[in-house]
């Protein structure tokens, strides 16, 4: 790491944990700018999975007990 970013590494060490959020945020879209047709898309992906899910058409599964098979798949290997 070269030290203007040691520099600004230890200035981010002094923030609320709020300000790093945003911070992440802004760094996030300086690098990967916005796609307004992909978050278009993403949008109209999460309507009908919803109306699906409220139709009846799909079941959801709680995260925590998703995350524990994922572990024991993924990571006991």
């Amino acid at each position: 790491m070269n030290t203007r970013v040691e520099a600004m590494m230890e200035q981010v060490k002094v923030l609320t944990a709020e300000e790093r959020v945003a911070l992440l945020d802004a760094l996030s879209e300086f690098v990967s700018p916005p796609d307004a047709e992909w978050e278009t898309a993403w949008a109209k992906e999460c309507e009908d999975r919803l109306g699906a899910y409220e139709r009846g058409e799909i079941e959801a599964e709680d995260f925590d007990v998703v995350m524990a098979r994922m572990r024991r798949e993924f990571l006991a290997k």
